[in-house]
């Protein structure tokens, strides 16, 4: 009988505990809830110097967005190396921002997160991601659209992954997003303390010949030894080259990572919407 109350009392507590963990997951995404469906919105092209932003960028708006609309969750998108240019001597060069992640998802009409998004890809004109202008454009977003600002997320591909990881290293809990998705990229090893209240889901191909899979490695190892509100993940795909992004934005490639590191078992979109600061 004593046995029986035990195992009674367990699963009661268990029971609770799921039934707690749900609740309060709902009442984080009860704001999302409460935004209209996307149904296809606008993706608009600004070349540097037609706005105030620092960069010429892509913004898209979801279908039911306006001026007087409800906040939305913000997605910034960096792109890589191939992608840089000045659209303000060559306007038709900003369409290089088109050729990845969430802004070609969005362009061929293959954008469906769970939630509707406003999205913003800028160009880098020469050079790398510096920290204070990426800060900066998000500053110039949240003043010029209705933005959730506990709701803002970054992610970026190669040099744009060393751009997320570099933007947090330089600002820590100061940084605007509430997590963060780095692709096939790295960052400074020594700046794990940087990253304590900010979760990070990094992604690599093990195979990856331009920067290497080690660089994510030490990176996600160097903020896991910091002990940080949420455990950094890192998902390796086997036998996969540089472009281990084009799978991950278009979420293909969930059952196809390594099983010696973190499962692609959830949406990144969904998993970015689980944040908020």
């Amino acid at each position: 009988m004593r046995l029986l109350l035990k195992t009674i009392a367990i699963l009661s507590i268990l029971f609770l505990s799921c039934n707690s963990d749900d609740s309060t997951s709902q009442e984080n995404l009860n704001d999302l809830e409460a935004l209209p469906k996307d149904l296809g919105g606008i993706q608009k092209a600004n070349t540097l110097g037609a706005t105030n932003a620092n960069f010429g960028h892509y913004i898209y708006t979801p279908s039911e967005y306006d001026d007087h609309s409800s906040e939305y969750p913000l997605l910034v998108f960096l792109h890589g190396s191939g992608e840089r240019g000045n659209s303000e001597t060559d306007p038709d060069i900003l369409k290089k921002v088109l050729v990845n992640g969430p802004p070609k998802l969005i362009e061929k009409k293959e954008w469906s997160p769970k939630y509707p998004m406003i999205v913003a890809s800028p160009q880098l004109p020469s050079g790398n991601w510096n920290a204070e202008d990426i800060h900066n454009f998000i500053t110039y977003l949240i003043a010029n659209y209705n933005i959730n600002t506990k709701r803002i997320y970054l992610t970026g591909l190669s040099l744009g992954a060393f751009g997320s990881f570099n933007y947090i290293s330089s600002y820590g809990s100061d940084a605007y997003p509430a997590a963060i998705i780095p692709i096939a990229g790295g960052g400074n090893k020594n700046s794990g303390d940087k990253f304590i209240t900010i979760p990070v889901w990094a992604f690599h191909g093990d195979n990856d010949n331009v920067v290497s899979h080690d660089n994510s490695i030490n990176m996600i190892d160097a903020i896991n030894k910091e002990k940080p509100n949420m455990p950094a993940k890192l998902t390796i795909y086997p036998n996969v080259g540089h472009n281990s992004w084009s799978r991950t934005y278009n979420n293909s490639g969930m059952g196809d990572e390594s099983n010696d590191y973190d499962a692609f078992d959830i949406n990144i979109y969904d998993w970015l919407f689980l944040f908020e600061k």
